[in-house]
């Protein structure tokens, strides 16, 4: 059976043409794009390898189609066939697909699937007692790490503020070895919208906030009071300009991770990581 530039194999279909308007989702929309703020009932995003393919599908996203390099037929991505039956899937060489996409793919494999909408943040964050909080983090690449200590260290829920990188872009998604479909996350309305600052929405959530920063009053991360506290968010900044000024001054606590060798601080995802481990409220 032809196409114009494509050829259907059997179960799969043999790309013959780059500009094929199939493959504009994985090799020329941005994540802008993909995102579609416009009509967010079509945002897409890209998730990639078989396994974070799989969390994404166990966590209820619809497949629109998969691109994938020739001779993937490992076990693991037989079994993504047979749950994303009645979709398109398109195959080449792998070199061709680097070429395509602009970067070597992770084992071969793609997923393109429909966004969903995002949850309010009273729904996921009840019965919660320790959830990490974004502040403009906006860097894909720590928003992964993020989510992915947050996802192993015991967080309940992530918030993120709107100046934050979103969680389903490719690297964020890629980094976070696909934790963004395992721990509930949603966007928190901007003060603007509510008139109340992070931490004042926090306390309406009915946290406790712990913003992490340095400052002459900041409190040791090993404070007793924090483990003690039966709510607790722990508030993190973007990369190098930290908090703001507002949140420091009104989140409950100021916490600080204690540096040795004349170290003054941690790279954000790092900070969360020890963050999320010591603050988890272990038993």
């Amino acid at each position: 059976m032809e196409s114009g530039y494509l050829r259907l194999l059997p179960q799969r279909i043999e790309i013959t043409d780059f500009s094929a308007p199939e493959l504009d989702i994985y090799a020329r929309l941005t994540e802008a794009q993909l995102l579609n703020r416009d009509r967010p009932e079509d945002g897409l995003f890209i998730a990639e390898s078989p396994k974070v393919i799989v969390r994404a599908l166990d966590a209820g996203y619809e497949p629109v189609s998969i691109l994938m390099a020739h001779g993937d037929s490992e076990k693991e991505t037989d079994g993504i066939f047979a749950r994303c039956r009645n979709i398109p899937v398109y195959t080449a060489e792998f070199d061709v697909l680097t070429q395509l996409t602009g970067f070597k793919l992770t084992r071969g494999m793609l997923c393109a699937m429909r966004r969903k909408p995002l949850p309010a943040a009273d729904e996921i964050c009840r019965g919660a007692s320790r959830i990490a909080v974004l502040e403009n983090v906006m860097n894909p690449t720590n928003v992964g790490a993020i989510f992915r200590s947050a996802a192993a260290l015991g967080m309940d829920a992530v918030l993120l503020t709107q100046g934050c990188s979103n969680p389903l872009y490719r690297r964020a998604i890629r980094v976070s070895m696909g934790t963004v479909f395992q721990i509930p996350w949603t966007f928190l309305d901007s003060a603007e919208r509510t008139g109340a600052g992070l931490p004042e929405q926090l306390r309406k959530l009915g946290f406790r906030s712990a913003a992490m920063a340095l400052t002459d009053q900041s409190v040791s991360i090993s404070d007793p009071r924090l483990a003690s506290e039966e709510r607790l968010a722990i508030v993190l900044g973007t990369e190098g300009d930290g908090l703001s000024a507002d949140t420091i001054e009104e989140c409950d606590y100021t916490v600080k991770i204690p540096m040795a060798h004349g170290v003054d601080s941690l790279n954000v995802a790092a900070a969360s990581a020890v963050a999320f481990w010591q603050l988890a409220g272990k038993s």
